[in-house]
Parts: C-alpha cells; sequence; structure tokens
C-alpha cells in the first residue's frame, strides 16, 4: 500500500517506518494518524516483521509535534475526537506482539514524545530533543503523556516538564530514566537495527509473552503483577521454541528458533 505520510521497508526481519513530513518537520495531522495505525495493523500481522523501528525522515526532528495549523480549529468535541484517534493510534503501538524500537533523529516533541513513547525501547542521537510544550499553546498532551511519562521517568519530573513546557536535551532524558541509550547522530540507525537484528533472533512467541507480563503488570499491584507473569511464564512452556532452547542449551549448541 503507498502512503503520504510515511516510509516502509523491510530489511531481514526488521520493520522500519519513517515519519515522512520534512516539510513540516514530521509534524502529525489525522491523515499521519490513520497510516501510521494501518501500517502497524499490517505489521501486525506480517510474519515477516519480527521487530520494528520507528524514526523520522532528514535530520531536524523525529515528530516535532502534532500539526497546529490543522488543530487550531478545532472545537470540544472535533478535540476529543483527534484525541481519540491519537489514542488509537499509540495503543496498537504499545500493544504490538512485537518489539519496537524508536530511533529518536531530533526533536520529538508533544505528539512525537507521546508516539516515542509507545516504543519499548527509545534510542536517540546526541543532537535530540524532548518535550511536552502543550501549555505554550494553551493545551495539555492529548496522545498520552499525561500518563506515560509519569510512568516512565517519575511523576514530579513529569508535571516539571508538562507545567512549564520545557525541552530537555538527550543527555538529560537518558538521566530520567526515558532513554535507553544515547548515540551519534550517525550511529543511530546503526545501533537501531544492530539491536533490532539481535532481537530478531529471538523467539517472537517468547518475546511477545515477555512483552504482555512487562505491559500488562506495571500497572497494577506487585502481587496481581506476579500472577500474570506467572501465567505467562507457564505458556513458555507450550512452545517449541522453549523446548529447543533448553535442550540447545543443555547440548551446548545454538538452538533452531521456529518462532512457535
Amino acid at each position: 500500500m503507498a502512503y503520504q505520510t510515511i516510509l516502509f521497508e523491510k530489511d531481514h526481519g526488521i520493520g522500519i517506518v519513517t515519519i515522512n513530513r520534512p516539510q513540516v518537520m514530521n509534524a502529525l495531522n489525522d491523515l499521519a494518524y490513520a497510516e501510521i495505525y494501518q501500517l502497524f495493523q499490517e505489521i501486525e500481522k506480517d510474519r515477516e516483521v519480527k521487530v520494528v523501528i520507528i524514526t523520522g525522515s532528514g535530520e531536524k526532528a523525529f515528530v516535532a509535534g502534532t500539526d497546529i495549523t490543522y488543530m487550531s480549529k478545532f472545537n470540544t468535541d472535533e478535540a476529543r475526537t483527534f484525541s481519540a484517534t491519537m489514542k488509537k493510534t499509540c495503543d496498537l503501538i504499545w500493544n504490538l506482539p512485537k518489539p519496537v524500537i524508536a530511533a529518536i533523529n531530533g526533536f520529538a516533541l508533544g505528539g512525537g514524545a507521546e508516539l516515542a513513547m509507545c516504543a519499548d525501547i527509545i534510542i536517540a542521537s546526541e543532537n535530540a530533543k524532548f518535550g511536552q510544550p502543550e501549555i505554550n499553546l494553551g493545551i495539555i498532551p492529548g496522545s498520552s503523556g499525561t500518563q506515560r511519562l509519569p510512568r516512565l521517568i517519575g511523576i514530579s519530573r513529569a508535571k516539571e516538564l508538562i507545567y512549564s513546557g520545557g525541552i530537555i536535551d538527550a543527555k538529560t532524558a537518558l538521566s530520567m530514566g526515558l532513554l535507553s541509550k544515547v548515540v551519534a547522530p550517525a550511529e543511530l540507525m546503526k545501533e537501531a537495527k544492530a539491536l533490532a537484528a539481535n532481537l530478531s533472533e529471538k523467539s517472537s512467541v517468547i518475546l511477545k509473552l515477555a512483552k504482555s507480563a512487562i505491559n500488562n503488570g506495571m500497572n497494577v499491584d506487585l502481587n496481581t503483577g506476579i500472577n500474570i507473569e506467572i501465567e505467562c511464564f507457564s505458556q513458555c512452556f507450550a512452545t517449541e521454541d522453549q523446548k529447543e532452547s533448553m535442550k540447545a542449551f543443555m547440548e551446548k549448541r545454538k538452538p533452531e528458533i521456529k518462532n512457535k
């Protein structure tokens, strides 16, 4: 399928999604969200894709935010509908039963930061910038920023960023726990692809169970979360990959993963 606002390519089991609106620093509008949603639905069904990388075109921005010109004429009902559209797209990425890596190549502001936070792992270049500057436009984050950010960096730091509309650099974001790694701009996609290649060699069915245990367990009490983990752990033993991996370990050889 041809898209107007995104690019997609597959490379040895890795799906690379590129937000492609460089004329507006990859800002997202309704079409972009609709196309991202459609693409990730296809990715979910595509057995060739084991891991996904999402990034932005150009060198200035991952996603500089949601298109302000588009939003400026909203009334309350239109804002609610658009926010629901954003949520649907973000939830699909968050719940995708495959690892998602965000490779942040510049500004990740507002909706861009929120899109990045839907990924499992965020890697950024040294020139990346993060923030939720919506307060400066007379609004608040509308695509899960008030919910995901506190869960990632803590409620006090999240409130400071959201209340002030401040922007932080990659080093600061790393120290807060928002990122897993910061690399030189020229090394960003190389690093993201290397990580994706490593994950693509793991059992996709076991990765799915690991992601389910983490995502479903993080917002419940500890005991409930551990029970979720027990169930996912138990389900591993119904897979061919568990049996093959343990057998290979005992036989001191590399397992033949079948993703079953």
